[in-house]
């Protein structure tokens, strides 16, 4: 099952159940879907569901961190709620230790030895992290990796 028809399902369940901040969250993220469909000329593939719904995440989290900065807990708790329903839809975080023995794995594959060699391991890197790890988090994995 594709994520749109995972959602669509997900949106009756939550109509039948009355949970309006799932319903609502569900289909702003269906209506995030169907214009990049549009903007496609056809429907996504699996890697382009994964990354607009990275797209979504991150825009949350901003989001939240705005509100937090202006001492709006209430939209920024609305926020997290949401959050944590598109958090539902993404594949699971890489630890830190699997994100440090990938790390690992990769700078010894490149043979980088330095910080200058980021350039060579990132390229690398990010295919086989596809989404697990926010990109902030691989380029601090990668750094402490390349100076210790």
């Amino acid at each position: 099952m594709g994520l749109k028809e995972q959602l669509q399902d997900d949106l009756k369940a939550a109509m039948l159940a009355r949970d309006e901040m799932r319903r609502d969250t569900i289909r702003f993220v269906l209506s995030n879907l169907k214009n990049a469909e549009i903007d496609e000329r056809g429907p996504l593939n699996a890697e382009q569901d994964l990354a607009l719904l990275n797209r979504i995440s991150k825009r949350l989290i901003e989001a939240i961190d705005q509100y937090e900065a202006a001492n709006r807990t209430d939209l920024a708790d609305k926020e997290k709620a949401q959050l944590a329903i598109v958090k539902g839809y993404l594949p699971t975080e890489f630890s830190d230790q699997e994100l440090a023995d990938l790390v690992a794995e990769v700078v010894a594959e490149v043979g980088a030895s330095t910080a200058k060699d980021m350039g060579k391991v990132m390229p690398v890197l990010l295919p086989r992290v596809a989404g697990r790890a926010d990109g902030k988090r691989v380029s601090t994995a990668v750094r402490a990796a390349l100076q210790g």
